[in-house]
């Protein structure tokens, strides 16, 4: 019995504990907004411009600077990074909680399926309590904040968006919430499996070994493993953003599956991958800062706080 509780107790001291990694996600998801926040104002102002005044990318980011100033290109930095925070804090630390609880009893080991669960249960909370309600209110937010306007109600179509929740009630801000609850999940369950399985297969890296991964080799992990996610999840984005676009009063989806079913009839298979190409030029350079960021975090953490000290190597303790 004694040995039994020695055993779990050196499992855990050996652990990087939950609120650690949700830390390090919080961190991440700051640096992660900071860089790429000048891509989001570039998007939003070309999505707008319907006087063309902007010719392509460069064109757009140049025109800004010399019209605004650089610090205009992190306009609307405030409503992105604490999104990205909150969900990525939210995202880590459920899925290491999950993972302490889903690890094998005597051996401390995480199964395949169980780490997939981990995540998957990490990506359904993130999108019941974070996820849809920011992307139905922030999204009509940040685009105030990037283009410099600070009333809400003098842009028709924002007061319009505004409004039509409003008249929904609460519950509106969870229009979708299935089908993003599904992406979610499945996103995350195939990204902490993708980036473990990358780690291991491209550096011998191994969770719990005591090493760190160079930052670049963390960015190329983070990266192909933000490359699985969209791809298996198109379809539920797509659906996701047709029910939460559409009006509750002459619906022409009546839920997540007959709304698969109709864009698949009507449009074709391919239409449920729409927009495919965009989500794959944002979420794997903003999974590859961020778990640059992450690794570093933990890595310190297991250095300082988790790898046993030369004398208790010495006296047997490991």
């Amino acid at each position: 019995m004694a040995a039994g509780s020695s055993r779990q107790q050196q499992q855990q001291d050996t652990v990087v504990p939950p609120y650690v990694k949700a830390l390090s996600g919080s961190l991440g998801g700051i640096v992660e907004a900071s860089c790429l926040q000048p891509i989001d104002v570039i998007k939003t102002r070309l999505q707008l411009d319907t006087a063309r005044q902007y010719r392509g990318i460069a064109n757009c980011g140049v025109t800004i600077v010399k019209s605004e100033g650089v610090r205009a290109l992190w306009k609307g930095l405030t409503p992105f990074a604490t999104h990205l925070t909150l969900k990525y804090t939210l995202r880590m630390g459920t899925n290491a909680l999950l993972q302490t609880f889903l690890a094998d009893s005597d051996t401390g080991k995480l199964s395949s399926a169980a780490r997939l669960a981990s995540g998957f249960g990490a990506g359904v909370l993130e999108a019941l309590v974070i996820v849809t309600p920011f992307e139905i209110v922030l999204d009509s937010s940040s685009i105030l904040f990037v283009l410099g306007w600070s009333v809400t109600f003098g842009v028709p179509e924002l007061r319009d968006t505004w409004c039509r929740k409003y008249q929904e009630g609460i519950l509106g801000l969870w229009s979708g919430a299935l089908p993003t609850v599904m992406r979610n999940g499945i996103n995350q369950a195939a990204m902490f499996t993708a980036k473990n399985t990358f780690d291991s297969m491209l550096w011998k890296k191994h969770e719990g070994d005591g090493r760190t991964l160079q930052p670049w080799q963390s960015m190329a992990s983070g990266f192909l493993a933000g490359c699985v996610g969209p791809v298996c999840t198109g379809p539920f984005d797509v659906v996701k953003t047709r029910l939460m676009a559409q009006s509750k009063k002459n619906p022409k989806y009546s839920g997540m599956f007959h709304a698969i079913a109709t864009i698949r009839a009507e449009e074709g298979v391919l239409a449920l991958w729409k927009g495919l190409l965009p989500r794959l030029m944002r979420i794997p350079p903003g999974q590859a800062i961020m778990w640059a960021v992450a690794d570093q975090i933990t890595g310190f953490y297991e250095r300082k706080f988790v790898l046993p000290s030369p004398s208790s190597t010495s006296n047997g303790v490991i």
